[in-house]
């Protein structure tokens, strides 16, 4: 049986707990993912009490190991900019297609209060669930990395 369970800045995540859902989203993000130093900079900028924008994180569980996990940021702004932007989700291999990744956006879409962005590659098979949830591609994004 899938558990969704979620944590935010007033859990008090631990470096452990931390550690263990930047390793998942490293393992299962693939071609999409980052480094995991950069994941846990996300996990520490969404889980730290200090913080005043921080955010959240979504996991579903199944017998007590992460099979689906999602990280969305607070961006303390409004209107021209979303106030959340959803960095990471995924869900294990061995588990796609029984709708935990549903389940989990379901969740995170209502713990977010205000708009949500996201950034998805063109050929990433999550794109469908986005659309199918409402999310619309207004913008082209465009990067100057320095």
């Amino acid at each position: 049986m899938i558990k969704l369970e979620s944590l935010s800045a007033i859990d008090n995540a631990t470096f452990l707990q931390k550690n263990e859902i930047a390793d998942f989203l490293f393992e299962h993000l693939g071609k999409y993912g980052d480094p995991k130093d950069d994941i846990m900079k996300c996990l520490d900028y969404a889980l730290d009490q200090g913080l005043q924008a921080g955010g959240f994180v979504v996991l579903a569980r199944e017998n007590g190991k992460i099979v689906g996990a999602l990280v969305m940021n607070k961006t303390g702004m409004s209107g021209y900019i979303p106030e959340n932007i959803l960095v990471y989700i995924a869900v294990d291999a061995s588990q796609r297609g029984k709708g935990i990744g549903g389940k989990i956006m379901d969740l995170a879409i209502k713990m977010a209060n205000g708009a949500v962005a996201l950034h998805v590659e063109p050929d990433n098979p999550a794109k469908k669930l986005y659309e199918r949830l409402g999310f619309t591609n207004k913008y082209l994004e465009m990067r100057l990395t320095k």
